[in-house]
């Protein structure tokens, strides 16, 4: 891991545990047993202020390129649960998939359990979306 540990930024990390206390209760067993993975490793994040946040870093919105040790590799878009959108890449946070990225960062090697089994996940590119507004935490 690039840089030891998960980087969140602080109104990002108080939203995702919002988001992860209150979904609690997916309906498929690899989406809870993802959504807890990344709950534990929250435990030991590393929570930024914006201006301290790296570009490299997977955040809310970022565009990520992905590819996997079973020989695919896909681009796509983490975002808040209300702006999935599969037909444009845009997957939830709350997804096995979302979850295995959230925080870490561009090079980073992770090894994590997707609904087709164990994959070893490779972040070959992390973009952060400057046309969209970053996150905005409801009170």
């Amino acid at each position: 891991m690039k840089y030891g540990s998960l980087i969140l930024e602080k109104k990002e990390y108080v939203y995702l545990k919002r988001l992860l206390n209150i979904s609690g209760y997916a309906e498929d067993f690899e989406t809870q047993k993802s959504l807890q993975r990344l709950n534990d490793e929250l435990k030991s994040a590393h929570i930024v202020d914006e201006s301290e946040m790296p570009d490299d870093v997977i955040r809310f919105n970022s565009k990520i390129t992905v590819v996997s040790n079973k020989g695919w590799q896909k681009t796509l878009q983490l975002v808040i649960p209300a702006e999935k959108d599969l037909k444009q890449d845009k997957i939830s946070i709350l997804t096995p998939m979302g979850s295995a990225l959230m925080g870490y960062s561009e090079s980073d090697i992770i090894n994590w359990t997707l609904p087709s089994g164990m994959q070893e996940l490779t972040i070959k590119e992390v973009k952060q979306d400057e046309q969209l507004e970053k996150i905005e935490v409801p009170i």
